[in-house]
C-alpha cells in the first residue's frame, strides 16, 4: 500500500502505555485522523480508549458506546478528524493479524453506520514493560494489506 502513516511519538507513547498497563490481556480502541489532500499520508492524530470492553490474553472486543459524542468533541476541535481505524495489542506475540482481526475489519468496512471503505488497524507487539513492534495495515477488498 502506497501510503504513509504518519503517528506523532507522543501520541504512540499514549497507545503503548494504555496496552502495557492491560498486560498480559489484549487492549485497544480507535483510531482518529485524516489523509492528506493526495491521499498519499494517513495523520493519525487521536485515540479514543472505550468506555466498554472485553478482554483476555488472546482477544478484545471493544463496544462504540460513547463513542459518537466523542468523535463530535474531536471533530469540533479540528474537522479533518475522523474515524480512521482501530489499535489493538498482542501481548508478548508478533504483529501478524489473526482471522479474528481480518472479520473484525470486513465488519467494519461493511456496517453502513460507520462510512469507512478501508479501515486501518494497528497491532502493536508488546510485552508487561514496553513496545516490541507495531504493524498498520489497511482494509481492501475483505484483505488486509500491511502499509510499507
Amino acid at each position: 500500500m502506497d501510503v504513509e502513516v504518519q503517528i506523532p511519538k507522543g501520541l504512540l507513547n499514549k497507545i503503548v502505555d494504555a496496552g502495557i498497563k492491560m498486560y498480559p490481556k489484549e487492549y485497544g480502541g480507535f483510531l482518529i485522523g485524516f489523509y492528506s489532500e493526495d491521499f498519499k499520508t494517513l495523520h493519525i492524530t487521536e485515540t479514543i480508549l472505550p468506555s466498554e470492553y472485553r478482554n483476555s490474553k488472546y482477544s478484545f472486543e471493544r463496544s462504540a458506546k460513547g463513542i459518537k459524542g466523542e468523535l463530535k468533541r474531536l471533530y469540533s476541535l479540528n474537522p479533518k478528524q475522523h474515524y480512521v481505524g482501530e489499535w489493538h495489542t498482542h501481548p508478548d506475540n508478533s504483529t501478524q493479524f489473526s482471522i479474528t482481526d481480518l472479520n473484525a475489519m470486513i465488519e467494519i468496512a461493511e456496517c453502513k453506520t460507520v462510512g469507512i471503505n478501508n479501515p486501518t488497524l494497528m497491532i502493536l507487539s508488546i510485552n508487561k514493560s514496553r513496545l516490541n513492534d507495531f504493524e498498520f495495515y489497511v482494509y481492501n477488498d475483505k484483505k488486509l494489506l500491511r502499509y510499507e
